[in-house]
């Protein structure tokens, strides 16, 4: 008889352990896994200990392998990927891309989250649920397509969401936003404007006059929420890789005198919502699953009006975060499970 005191148990105890390791995790794949938000996407699942990595693509850089958290990730042609081997598939490819392979994953049986804008609210495609976790669960949870939120939208409509769902802005009053962005943002596709001789020393706005991409989406979700009124919103570009900050105002229909307690009600015991008493900062929220909010009242106007401050990581709340938070809801793990709060 075999002893396993002097060593001779015939089980492999080893393979055990890595089988109990991998055994229940849900196997998810990434599309567009070379881009920012890809490799941030493809980073928390290697760290995620419910979630397994089943195929990372990118086309241009097919069969080559990339390092991220501490992992070998060897990338696939996008038409290569074995959609029905996944459970659920992130599609992080360009907009306009993406929508034809999130039908292609449905058809496989996988369910999906879409980063990019194709199905998002006031880009011609509707009743696909929007992916603001905090505010849409119930939707998110019973999905099989979720659009994940545009960054810049992420930051704005959550920080504002508490005031119009507590009908304390003046009705036919604008919202004003002017929010900056770090580099990242735009992409890692090589561009002039970007290159670091360009950005250094520098702060820019771009998409003036209501033009950015993210406008029709913040419109369409004020719209669907009943609000009545209008949005400008003016980007900027930060001389940093990586966060948003924006500031907002609101013109209220009547004084307030304790304006926080509208936000502390709207999200209390939201683990990734954080009101704060001082100015948020882009220190604060980095590397984090977090939207870091402040509210105050604005002294000297004829109006009462409210600042609100916003801050993010557009690539992780802004983007992949908040992409694995909306996963984690439609596959019943935990929702903060594998995410840096």
């Amino acid at each position: 008889m075999d002893d396993w005191r002097n060593g001779d148990c015939p089980v492999d105890y080893g393979s055990m352990h890595y089988y109990a390791l991998t055994v229940n995790k849900v196997p998810v794949g990434v599309l567009g896994a070379s881009g920012y938000a890809g490799r941030e996407l493809c980073a928390l699942i290697n760290g995620h200990p419910r979630l397994t990595l089943a195929f990372a693509t990118a086309n241009e850089q097919r069969g080559s392998t990339a390092r991220i958290a501490g992992r070998d990730v060897t990338y696939i042609a996008t038409e290569d990927a074995a959609l029905a081997s996944a459970e659920l598939v992130f599609s992080a490819l360009p907009h306009g891309t993406s929508s034809q392979w999130v039908q292609a994953a449905r058809d496989s049986g996988a369910r999906v989250v879409d980063l990019s804008s194709d199905l998002r609210p006031g880009n011609g495609c509707e009743g696909v649920p929007y992916g603001l976790t905090e505010l849409t669960r119930d939707q998110v949870r019973t999905a099989d397509v979720v659009a994940n939120p545009g960054c810049y939208p992420t930051s704005i409509l959550l920080a504002v969401a508490p005031a119009i769902s507590a009908g304390i802005v003046a009705p036919g009053s604008a919202i004003q936003v002017s929010a900056a962005s770090g580099v990242s943002g735009a992409g890692n596709s090589p561009k002039r404007e970007l290159l670091f001789a360009e950005v250094a020393q520098d702060f820019r706005a771009y998409g003036v006059g209501n033009t950015h991409r993210h406008i029709n989406e913040m419109r369409a979700t004020l719209l669907a929420w009943g609000a009545d009124v209008d949005i400008l919103f003016t980007p900027h570009l930060l001389p940093v890789s990586r966060g948003i900050l924006s500031t907002i105002t609101l013109e209220l229909r009547e004084p307030i005198e304790d304006p926080e307690s509208v936000w502390r009600n709207a999200y209390a015991n939201e683990p990734f919502l954080e009101l704060s008493s001082e100015p948020p900062a882009l220190r604060d929220v980095v590397h984090r699953n977090v939207v870091r909010v402040a509210v105050s009242s604005v002294a000297g106007m004829r109006r009462p009006t409210l600042l609100v401050l916003s801050a993010i990581d557009n690539l992780m709340k802004g983007a992949a975060g908040q992409a694995v938070q909306n996963a984690n809801v439609m596959l019943g793990l935990d929702e903060p499970e594998g995410l840096p709060a």
